[in-house]
Order: C-alpha cells, then sequence, then structure tokens
C-alpha cells in the first residue's frame, strides 16, 4: 500500500429511522439557544415541523432557498438570522437548502445543523458553492461544515420516485469522481465503492416500492458515503460541467448531474481505467458509462440535456466556459472533445 494523506471534516451523525427526535437534544448538546430553520419555498411544511419541535428555540423560519444559491437570498437570510438573535441554523431538505445555510456560516460564522431529505450528500462536505452575476463560484471552507447531520429515512419516504432518482445519481458522481482523484486513497477508495453499491442497490428498489424503509435507509448510507468522499478529495471534470450547465444555464442541478455522468466518465474512461472498472463492479455492469447511463434510464430518469431545459445554441458557451481554467482531470481538456462531450449529452447518447 503506498503512503497516503486522509483528510477528514468533524461532524456528529446521528442516523436511523426517527432520529429527527433528537434534534433538540443534539443542539442542546451544541450549547445553541436559537435556530433559525431554513427550507425551499416547497418545504414550508418541514420547516415548520422542525420549529414545532424546538418550540421556544426556533427563532423563526426562513422558505426562500433556492438552486445554486444566489448570494442575494444568502445575505437576506443572514440578515434575517441577526434580527432574530438566532446563533445556529437548522437546514432542513436537500442541497439548495444545505448550501444556503453553508453560504451564511461562510460569511456570518452561524453554525448549522443539517436534516437532508435528499441525497445530495453536501451535507458532508466543506464544498459551497454561490451564484453572482449569472456565474457559480464554488470552494472548499471548512466553517461551513455542518456541527451536527440527522439521517432520519423516514423523511425521505415521501420524495417522489423521480427525484430520488436523480439525487441517488448525484451522489453517484461524487463517488465516481473520487475514484480517479490524485489525492484519493484506500479510506476514501472503500467508501467511494460502498457508497456507490448501496445507491446501485437502493435506487431500483425505491423505483419498483417507494415506501420501502430498507431501501431509503440504504440509499442514505449511500449519500452519506459519497458525501465524504466529496468533502474529502478533488473532483474533475463532471462536476465542473455540472456547475457550469447549473449556474450559468440554469438546469436542475440532480438532473443534470444525472444526465452528464456517464458522458464525463467515458471522456475519462481509457485514462481511468481502474477508477472505470471498481464503478462498474460497484454497479454490476461491465462498463461504467453505459451502466450508469443504464442505471437513469431504467429508473425513469431524463438522459438528454434538452429534456431538462437546455438549448442547443448554448452548448458552445457552456463548452468555452468550461475550458477556460484548467483543474486536474484524468484525460486532458480538448475543446473539440469536450463539445462532442455535450452534444452527446444534449442528444441522450448512450455512451458505447
Amino acid at each position: 500500500m503506498n503512503s497516503f494523506i486522509y483528510n477528514a471534516y468533524a461532524a456528529r451523525v446521528v442516523f436511523g429511522a426517527g432520529s429527527i427526535q433528537h434534534l433538540e437534544r443534539e443542539i442542546d448538546a451544541l450549547g445553541y439557544r436559537r435556530a433559525l430553520v431554513l427550507s425551499t419555498p416547497e418545504q414550508r411544511a418541514s420547516a415548520e415541523m422542525v420549529a414545532d419541535l424546538l418550540g421556544a428555540r426556533a427563532a423563526g423560519v426562513f422558505d426562500r432557498a433556492v438552486m445554486h444559491v444566489p448570494i442575494e437570498t444568502a445575505r437576506e437570510a443572514r440578515v434575517l438570522a441577526n434580527a432574530l438573535g438566532a446563533d445556529c441554523a437548522v437546514a432542513i431538505g436537500g442541497g439548495s437548502t444545505t448550501g444556503l445555510g453553508k453560504a451564511i456560516a461562510l460569511d456570518s460564522g452561524l453554525p448549522i445543523i443539517a436534516i437532508p431529505t435528499t441525497y445530495a450528500g453536501s451535507e458532508m462536505t466543506p464544498v459551497f458553492g454561490i451564484t453572482e452575476g449569472g456565474m457559480k463560484k464554488t470552494g472548499k471552507d471548512a466553517r461551513v461544515v455542518p456541527r451536527c447531520v440527522i439521517y432520519d429515512p423516514e423523511l425521505t419516504l415521501s420524495l417522489p420516485v423521480a427525484m430520488s432518482v436523480t439525487s441517488g445519481i448525484n451522489a453517484i458522481a461524487h463517488s465516481a469522481e473520487g475514484l480517479y482523484a490524485p489525492d484519493c486513497n484506500p479510506v476514501i477508495d472503500f467508501m467511494a465503492r460502498e457508497g456507490i453499491a448501496a445507491l446501485g442497490r437502493a435506487l431500483p428498489m425505491i423505483k419498483h416500492s417507494p415506501q420501502d424503509l430498507a431501501a431509503r435507509t440504504d440509499a442514505f448510507y449511500g449519500a452519506w458515503l459519497c458525501g465524504i468522499v466529496m468533502g474529502s478529495v478533488g473532483m474533475a471534470l463532471h462536476h465542473k460541467l455540472c456547475h457550469t450547465l447549473g449556474g450559468t444555464f440554469n438546469l436542475p442541478h440532480a438532473e443534470c448531474h444525472t444526465v452528464m455522468l456517464p458522458h464525463a466518465l467515458a471522456y475519462n474512461a481509457k485514462a481511468a481505467p481502474d477508477a472505470m472498472g471498481k464503478i462498474a463492479a460497484a454497479l454490476g455492469g461491465a462498463s461504467a458509462p453505459a451502466t450508469v447511463f443504464d442505471l437513469a434510464r431504467d429508473n425513469g430518469a431524463a438522459v438528454a440535456l434538452r429534456d431538462i431545459g437546455m438549448r442547443e445554441q448554448d452548448l458552445d458557451k457552456a463548452c468555452d466556459i468550461a475550458v477556460q481554467n484548467q483543474y486536474p482531470n484524468p484525460r486532458a481538456l480538448d475543446r473539440l472533445a469536450l463539445r462532442q462531450l455535450l452534444q452527446d449529452a444534449f442528444e441522450g447518447k448512450r455512451p458505447a
């Protein structure tokens, strides 16, 4: 075994059905007194449920979290937290809500407790993303890592199948890129393969039986591991492309990851054969790009950019943005090849 460095970001994890009932206990253990509850408009009822659980500890509810975290929304939430005297934030929902909490923490230091209801995995990472002036900027900062994460699979029973599938493949993308990251190590390698396998098992079961608590629990376990992978090592082409497509063209986050992952893997396949073999094996297939594509298609997810709001005339601009800055990737960035990748993704071609 070669020498390696493994960085772990401290976060207390409370995992299991019904674990949301421990929220007040966790806030007490961390020494906080008043929490601003964050959510999207669609999950206002969940935020109010959390506020009811907290009683007098709830400072208020901010329900304006949206995809890609516009900087204006983050500033508005920060001002409200200050006005209400909140000393922490509880983010309930998916990556959009967790991302909002992270943006507030980055700006003001307000600590976060995350209660995920999707498989995004961002609650386990120091990665943040903020959109300003039509451009999504990402970075890493330990200040944005939630102090506690509560994984309650019962909260995902109402997550629509379509969202479950795309959210799960979004999580798989974190581990897939982690396996060919320059700073990967044996610990991350194990977590990545285990996370991909758990989600690969769970997603078809969820499609068949959305109320299957065991499958929902397996999916959360996989998402947790994939989130750790993303937070521990560098991401590459796939995530760069998705940030470009999401932040600049406002494509839905999980759906964008689902469409793009097979094509990003195909682009890197010959340059990272060991990683591709591990991804395929974890999913029980022969080809990583094709198996991921089939997992999405066979479980009802869109597999073409044109089906999630991308315009063909914007593909050149997307390619130009993607090649502006070089970043670690198994295969060098070639504009002509990237443009073909985007065209294939736009048309929804199954990778050979």
